[in-house]
């Protein structure tokens, strides 16, 4: 093992997740939120596509997916071989009424097998009172379950997607963590949040992670950046690391490689991306 214990990898493999597993020290993780926050205060929140594949913008977040605790707790979970298939900024302001449904990620991204791994980076208190990531253990021993799309207003995925099938809420776990801790949860993981009725803003970045070996099965055409060891299968096509903040470059890519996730992810739908 490289990063994780053998009983904290037994607990993801029996339970689906394993958390708190510290990987930024708190200077760390203040520096990647103040690069947010230095971002936001000259050009906004990011919205949109913007949240989504953040780290083909940013210097300081291809750094953070490549952050070498990261991938040692991740290359325990997957393998040697690692992508990075997506990322997500997941920020919810104080008294936002904006929440995750009970969901499993895998729903609609296409990809198979399911040996798929997130790590949800916070970069600020994430606790009960500011919308914290609840999971229901176990789940991911299930099946793909039916979801249906809502669209809600204050839903923070992509579609809104909920499970339609019943969620026991009383075997919940709550996964709160501390600027520069990270949980992993596996792709069939029930899980969702909460608003966030306190006065403190909740930040995390969710990375996707997957083993070289995992394909796109229902797009055709999809990228992923390698972070670690080799890709023998290139089932993706290779990302672009961004070469400034926002280059122009930089810019073209991200919106060429956003526009075929989202033709993935809003397929069926008729609707066009989040703006």
């Amino acid at each position: 093992m490289k990063m994780l214990s053998p009983a904290a990898v037994e607990h993801y493999r029996t339970h689906g997740y394993h958390a708190p597993i510290r990987v930024l020290s708190t200077d760390e993780a203040a520096q990647v939120r103040r690069h947010l926050e230095a971002h936001e205060s000259a050009h906004g929140t990011l919205k949109g596509p913007m949240r989504h594949k953040s780290h083909l913008l940013f210097t300081w977040l291809d750094g953070l997916i490549r952050h070498p605790a990261i991938l040692d707790a991740v290359e325990d979970i997957i393998g040697p071989n690692i992508l990075v298939w997506g990322s997500s900024f997941f920020i919810k302001e104080p008294h936002d009424p904006g929440f995750v449904s009970w969901h499993q990620d895998s729903t609609y991204w296409g990809l198979d097998p399911a040996d798929i791994v997130t790590a949800w980076v916070a970069l600020s208190e994430s606790t009960a009172e500011n919308g914290a990531m609840r999971v229901i253990p176990d789940s991911h021993m299930m099946d793909q379950v039916p979801h249906r799309d809502t669209f809600a207003a204050n839903n923070l995925l992509s579609r809104g997607q909920e499970i339609a099938v019943e969620v026991d809420e009383a075997k919940a776990r709550m996964l709160e963590l501390q600027p520069g801790e990270m949980s992993l949860h596996h792709v069939r993981l029930i899980h969702g949040s909460d608003p966030n009725p306190s006065d403190r803003r909740r930040i995390g970045f969710a990375i996707r992670y997957l083993p070289t070996y995992v394909r796109q099965v229902v797009g055709t055409h999809d990228a992923a950046t390698l972070v670690r060891g080799v890709d023998e299968f290139r089932n993706f096509e290779p990302e672009q690391r961004p070469d400034s903040d926002l280059s122009e470059a930089a810019l073209a890519f991200h919106a060429q490689v956003t526009g075929d996730h989202q033709q993935i992810l809003m397929r069926g739908t008729g609707r066009p991306p989040a703006a």
